[in-house]
């Protein structure tokens, strides 16, 4: 009973485990797939946005794949990343995108303007 009580205050313990493993996956890379993939950790916590828990894990765990796979393979770095390594963060995190913060206000500067429109402004 106590678990549910916290997971109602915090999240999912579930998930917060998940991401926990995630994150030790990349934290287990040779370099300079560790450095990589740390830096476009922190970049996501600033410009992802993501809000729905489901598709936020989803996206640690497949990033983890991503640069698994590409260590093991022997992949260049360049090659993943392509010349913009913030076009290529930011397309990443929009396959992602799920219920991102900002759609609360883009509906309500939508609905702002219809009732501005029919002269309902407050």
């Amino acid at each position: 009973m106590a678990a549910k009580w916290i997971e109602m205050l915090t999240g999912s313990l579930e998930q917060k485990k998940q991401y926990k493993q995630a994150v030790a996956r990349m934290d287990a890379l040779p370099e300079p797939y560790r450095t990589t993939s740390k830096a476009y950790q922190r970049y996501f916590m600033y410009y992802g946005g993501v809000l729905d828990s489901d598709s936020l894990i989803t996206m640690w765990s497949d990033f983890a794949d991503l640069w698994e796979r590409a260590a093991a393979d022997g992949t260049p770095v360049r090659d993943i990343v392509g010349d913009d390594p913030v076009e290529f963060g930011e397309t990443f995190v929009q396959a992602y995108s799920g219920r991102q913060w900002i759609d609360k206000e883009r509906t309500r500067l939508a609905k702002t303007i219809e009732d501005a429109e029919r002269g309902e402004s407050k």
